[in-house]
């Protein structure tokens, strides 16, 4: 699958809940360490989350991740107006700790 990253700015009043969302999925990632994957996700100063994952292969895991599911329910509604989920490939310039050499 490769590099993704995806950006969005939820509506100040859903941050917070977006961000517990987030940290249920990586809750559930270190349970299930699935191995196959690098993930961050970031929330900046003006409020927008940007996600960036690595998937070494096809198979995605967050695609059976049961916290993933409801993370995405209703992103879009969660979302200001106009900046909604925008996920768009990568490719790794440089990389230091961060992404699979």
């Amino acid at each position: 699958m490769g590099v993704v990253v995806v950006r969005y700015r939820p509506t100040s009043d859903m941050a917070d809940i977006n961000e517990s969302l987030v940290r249920d999925v990586f809750e559930e990632l270190h349970q299930k360490d699935p191995g196959i994957i690098r993930y961050a996700t970031l929330r900046l100063a003006d409020g927008t989350f940007l996600h960036i994952a690595d998937v070494e292969q096809e198979a995605n895991p967050l695609n059976n991740s049961e916290a993933f599911a409801r993370f995405q329910d209703g992103i879009a509604d969660r979302c200001e107006p106009g900046e909604g989920p925008s996920p768009q490939p990568a490719s790794i310039v440089g990389s230091y700790g961060l992404f699979a050499d």
